[in-house]
């Protein structure tokens, strides 16, 4: 039996409303807990360093708060391992971060950055908080996302959903995906996806070998107007039903 396919429901952008008033609502926690109220199987927030949407303070308050799990993405500097460290969510996300970017632009350069990610890589899953890496879908990077002993690997997946946008072919980065994912199935990595997916072009991305879990913020965040956040998540949920 294929275990059923996660939704990590990333409320950063609740957080952005928030802040952009510098008000105490919306509340992220409160997000939260009606997402997962609505299905989500987990909740995400990338801890930025310069603070743009979730504060420390948020993830304090989802750690002690949420009934599922809870993916904390952030850069690889002593000040995000040593919050991680004592927050002690269910998993880490190491992703690629630079001040001026709008959002995450592409995956963490795993080769070129193997030996500043292996001391922070051992030290969270010595505490008990397993390590994803967020990487294109390049062979060289899923071994070395392996070699490094991370658990788990979260595919970029923005390249394909900005061609899918712009009604380009998308088949040549489909099949990077897929080749990556199988790579990655056949090292032991568990396999997590996400970035720029909706509900209009997620469908081939269900194909992926070994496929765990999809983490998903902005689109859900911009239906949640027309729809309400239940509404969303109920229409994610039904169109990640395996074809």
């Amino acid at each position: 039996m294929t275990p059923p396919l996660l939704l990590g429901v990333n409320i950063d952008h609740v957080a952005t409303l928030r802040n952009v008033r510098g008000t105490l609502y919306p509340s992220p926690l409160k997000a939260a807990q009606l997402a997962e109220d609505s299905g989500a199987d987990g909740i995400t927030v990338h801890l930025r360093e310069d603070r743009r949407h979730i504060r420390d303070e948020d993830v304090i308050a989802l750690r002690q708060s949420i009934t599922t799990h809870l993916n904390l993405e952030m850069a690889n500097t002593p000040e995000m391992v040593a919050f991680a460290l004592k927050v002690k969510p269910d998993y880490v996300t190491l992703v690629p971060e630079r001040r001026e970017e709008l959002t995450t632009e592409g995956g963490l350069d795993v080769v070129r950055y193997q030996t500043a990610l292996q001391p922070s890589v051992t030290a969270l899953q010595a505490a008990g908080i397993p390590v994803s890496l967020f990487i294109e879908s390049n062979p060289a990077q899923v071994a070395a996302t392996a070699s490094l002993g991370a658990k788990i690997v979260e595919f970029h997946t923005g390249r394909y959903c900005d061609q899918h946008m712009a009604g380009e072919n998308t088949q040549a980065e489909l099949d990077r995906l897929f080749l990556a994912a199988h790579q990655a199935c056949a090292l032991g990595l568990v396999v997590n996806a996400g970035h720029g997916l909706t509900c209009e072009n997620i469908g081939p991305i269900l194909t992926l070998p070994g496929l765990n879990e999809l983490n998903i913020g902005h689109s859900l965040i911009s239906d949640a107007l027309f729809v309400g956040l239940g509404g969303a998540i109920g229409r994610m949920k039904q169109a990640m039903t395996y074809p």
